[in-house]
């Protein structure tokens, strides 16, 4: 194994930061590979659990909100799709969140004792999320062969609504996983977003529903709202109600806050051990 000796001295995580995050590439694979090990270590049912719960959140929305609730998804789209498409990106970005928010309290033996650029840990929390999705999404695939749905071409464009929510995830996740190591009761508010986040979402229920409110433009300024259409319209063949202002909303907030927390996460990074 090739090793490289790195000298710490006055300045050097500034001048050299992202050339060290780029040499550190393979922790960052050993990091992730550790953290889906301890994911499914010891467990009865290992990665059936990504199957599991997505499935049954499925099956109690669609009773609730179609069967109870008389809610209509869009003409066209077996609701149970429509509703396994949204619950597929949005336990995604929520899994993806908690993670990078956990991630440096989480990995607090290592801040304190080895040096490596710390933005590898939020980075290695990716990890286990998207495993999760690959397998929610072979069960959406299941259930579109059962349906007899067919995509098209609009199914291309899905890594790109994939990559908006990774993007999504650290643009509010550095944030809080810097003020989690200054006050650790915030790793309880979390639970509490996401848990608010999957109704103020459109999830179970189609955007059309609420365009034509005033509060709409308010509506669409929650950037999930743009990725969680726009991954649906291009699941489902573009048959989706989908709105291009959403998505814009969407990256325009997404990039000014992925900007202010990749700042405020290195401002903060060397207070690190100070607060552990």
């Amino acid at each position: 194994m090739k090793t490289q000796e790195v000298v710490i001295q006055p300045g050097r995580s500034e001048k050299h930061y992202w050339r060290d995050l780029w040499r550190n590439r393979e922790l960052l694979l050993i990091l992730s590979m550790r953290d889906v090990s301890v994911r499914y270590k010891q467990t009865a049912l290992g990665m059936a659990w990504g199957l599991i719960r997505p499935l049954t959140t499925m099956l109690i929305m669609v009773f609730v909100f179609s069967k109870v609730a008389k809610l209509k998804g869009d003409p066209g789209i077996p609701y149970p799709l429509m509703v396994l498409a949204g619950i597929t990106i949005w336990t995604f970005f929520s899994t993806a969140f908690t993670q990078i928010s956990n991630s440096v309290t989480l990995n607090s033996n290592l801040v304190t004792k080895v040096y490596f650029p710390r933005l590898l840990m939020p980075l290695s929390s990716i990890a286990v999320s998207f495993l999760d999705f690959l397998v929610s999404l072979g069960l959406f695939i299941l259930l579109a062969i059962w349906y007899q749905f067919i995509p098209d071409w609009h199914l291309l464009l899905v890594p790109v609504f994939v990559v908006l929510a990774v993007l999504a995830a650290f643009a509010f996740g550095l944030f809080f996983a810097v003020i989690n190591v200054k006050f650790r009761d915030i790793g309880q508010l979390i639970p509490f977003i996401v848990q608010v986040g999957f109704y103020a979402c459109p999830i179970a229920y189609t955007s059309q529903l609420v365009a034509d409110e005033r509060w709409y433009p308010i509506y669409i300024l929650n950037p999930m709202v743009g990725i969680i259409d726009g991954f649906r319209w291009a699941l489902l063949g573009g048959k989706t109600y989908f709105n291009p202002q959403s998505l814009l909303a969407s990256v325009v907030l997404t990039g000014i806050c992925l900007i202010l927390s990749v700042y405020f996460f290195r401002k903060r990074e060397n207070s690190f051990v100070d607060d552990i």
